[in-house]
C-alpha cells in the first residue's frame, strides 16, 4: 500500500491511495488508534489498524472518507523528520567514477561505505518549490535515490534480519550545492540548505516489494532523462547498510536512509549541466511513483 501525508481543510492528514491511485482515503476514519503523523503511525500502528488500511487501499471506488487525488495537496510523507537524514555517498560505481573525474583526482576510491548526514528541519513534497540559493552557490544539482524508512527500533542488526526493521520505501531527491560541497571538503552544508531535501509522493510499504530490492531509479530535467540505473547496482546493498549503521548506533522508527545516486548528475556532464531557476526536476522509481519539483 502507498501511504501519504496530505493537506486538506487547513489540516495535515494521513492517507492511503486507493487501488487505481485516483483517490486518497483518510486513515483517521479507518482505524481505532489516533495517530499524530506518519512517524507516529510507523511506530505505534497496530496490526489491526494496518489490516484495515490495507483493505481500504484495495478498493477502486469511492470510500466514505476519500478525496479525489487532484483535490488534495500531497506533502512529503514524513514532512518533519525527527533526525537528520542518513545518506550514502558514491554508492554506485558509475557515480563514483564521475565524482572522481569532477574532483580531478582529488577524490580517492573509498574502502568502506561513505556515510554522511543531511540536515532537514522539513522535507518538501510533490509540487513544492526548490528554493535555489544561487546567491550562495550557482552549482545546484539533483540526485535521485531510493529512501529506506526504518520501521522499528534496533541496534546491532544482522544483515539477514535487516528487512524486519524496514517499514517501507520512498523516492528522494538529494539536492546539492556543489561549490559549497567541494569548498568544505565534506557534504553536510552543501546538501542541507532549506528545501534541499525532497521526498515522495508516498511511502510504499515493504510488503509490496521483494527483498532484496531491485528497482529502477531515474531522474529527468525538463523532461530529459539524465539518470537511469537500478538498485541492484548499489556497491553496498540495503542489508549491509542497515547492519553497519546499526552497529553501535540505534536506528529508530521513521529514520530515513537514502542509499546513493547513480551517474548522470549535473556535475558529471562536460560542461556541467546544473539546475537553474524555472527548471522542473522529476525523480522516479516506477513502483513507488514520481516526485516532481520546480526550481525557483
Amino acid at each position: 500500500m502507498k501511504l501519504v501525508t496530505f493537506f486538506m481543510d487547513e489540516e495535515e492528514k494521513l492517507g492511503v491511495l486507493n487501488k487505481d491511485e485516483t483517490k486518497v482515503i483518510e486513515i483517521d476514519g479507518l482505524v481505532e488508534g489516533e495517530y499524530l503523523d506518519m512517524i507516529d503511525l510507523i511506530e505505534y500502528g497496530s496490526d489491526e489498524d494496518f489490516k484495515a488500511i490495507k483493505k481500504a487501499s484495495r478498493t477502486k471506488g469511492t470510500a466514505q472518507n476519500s478525496y479525489d487525488l487532484d483535490d488534495v495537496i500531497l506533502l512529503a510523507p514524513i514532512p518533519w523528520p525527527e533526525h537528520d537524514i542518513i545518506c550514502l555517498g558514491v554508492n554506485y560505481a558509475d557515480h563514483l567514477e564521475e565524482a572522481k573525474k569532477d574532483m580531478k583526482g582529488k577524490f580517492a576510491t573509498p574502502t568502506h561505505a561513505v556515510y554522511f548526514s543531511k540536515r532537514a528541519s522539513s522535507i518538501i513534497g510533490p509540487g513544492e518549490k526548490i528554493q535555489g540559493r544561487f546567491d550562495i552557490d550557482p552549482e545546484l544539482d539533483y540526485e535521485v535515490e531510493l529512501a529506506v524508512i526504518i520501521g522499528k527500533m534496533g541496534s546491532d542488526i544482522p544483515p539477514e534480519q535487516a528487512e524486519a526493521y524496514i517499514f517501507g520505501y520512498s523516492v528522494f531527491n538529494d539536492i546539492s550545492s556543489r561549490q559549497v560541497q567541494k569548498a568544505h571538503q565534506q557534504w553536510f552544508r552543501g546538501k542541507s540548505f532549506d528545501t534541499y531535501a525532497a521526498m515522495g509522493p508516498c511511502i510504499l510499504t515493504k510488503d509490496e516489494l521483494p527483498f532484496p530490492v531491485h528497482v529502477d531509479v531515474k531522474s529527468y530535467v525538463n523532461g530529459e532523462l539524465r539518470q537511469s540505473s537500478n538498485t541492484k547496482m548499489l556497491i553496498h546493498d540495503i542489508p549491509h547498510i542497515i547492519a553497519e549503521l546499526s552497529t553501535g548506533i540505534t536506528l529508530e522508527p521513521g529514520d530515513i536512509i537514502v542509499t546513493g545516486t547513480p551517474a548522470g548528475v549535473g556535475m558529471g556532464f562536460s560542461p556541467p549541466r546544473y539546475l537553474k531557476a524555472g527548471d522542473t526536476v522529476t525523480v522516479e522509481i516506477p513502483e513507488i511513483g514520481k516526485l516532481i519539483n520546480e526550481v525557483k
